[in-house]
């Protein structure tokens, strides 16, 4: 029984290895999505659609934790961090919406 379990345990982890290998681009790209998708919904929750920032926060939150989040009213520009990666998004007016900076 324990060599089955052996077995069984050094199998997954090879499929496990292989599988991370296989997806390692896409695993990679992961955590600047969540700060991305966050500041382009709070862009545009806040300034398309004009909602107030608090219900904004609530309609972006997640289940993974951002680590700084700043909207700067002047500029209409939102920055959010989180998974050690930063993105931005600014309203670039009432036909364009808003955009993530590059």
């Amino acid at each position: 029984m324990k060599r089955f379990l052996l077995v069984l345990s050094v199998m997954l982890s090879v499929m496990l290895l292989g599988w991370v290998g296989y997806e390692r681009e896409n695993l990679w790209a992961f955590p600047d999505i969540i700060s991305a998708y966050t500041a382009k919904e709070y862009c545009s929750c806040r300034y398309v659609m004009s909602n107030e920032a608090e219900y904004c926060r609530g309609y972006v939150k997640q289940w993974l934790p951002t680590s700084r989040f700043t909207d700067e009213p002047a500029s209409k520009t939102i920055t959010v961090s989180g998974m050690g990666r930063s993105n931005s998004a600014r309203w670039l007016g009432e036909r364009q919406g808003c955009r993530l900076n590059p």
